[in-house]
């Protein structure tokens, strides 16, 4: 299982850890958008895209028998900065609703577009079964 790093001094981070220790074997998935697995879109919502984007990833790792317990890497790329600030709270509710609580070393990265039109976000994981 992943160990998260955290030096003593320094504040737990909220809803992400700053560095997870981990062994292989490794599931690189690629960035998930907020379609279905049939590339459907059912909203246009930043939290509902972002939960659609999660359970898709869940979906993917269980594939190769992973769950939101072996991710230890998460990068979020969103078009508004803004839109995820404002929606937080909704995020972090929809966040542990479809991965828990764990929490892995994430990076947030507002980008001016994104391949898929619709698209408000796209999230990318690392999971390490080891």
């Amino acid at each position: 299982m992943p160990t998260v790093l955290q030096p003593a001094s320094w504040p737990t981070p909220k809803g992400y850890a700053n560095a997870v220790q981990a062994n292989g074997p490794f599931i690189f998935v690629a960035g998930m958008v907020g379609w279905t697995g049939q590339g459907e879109w059912q909203t246009d919502d930043f939290v509902g895209q972002a939960k659609q984007a999660l359970q898709n990833i869940v979906e993917t790792l269980a594939c190769g028998g992973a769950g939101p317990q072996h991710v230890v890497r998460m990068t979020w790329y969103v078009k508004s900065k803004a839109e995820y600030l404002a929606n937080s709270q909704a995020l972090g509710a929809v966040y542990r609703e479809v991965m828990g609580r764990e929490f892995a070393a994430m990076t947030l990265v507002e980008v001016s577009d994104l391949v898929e039109d619709r698209a408000k976000l796209e999230i990318e994981v690392t999971a390490a079964l080891g």
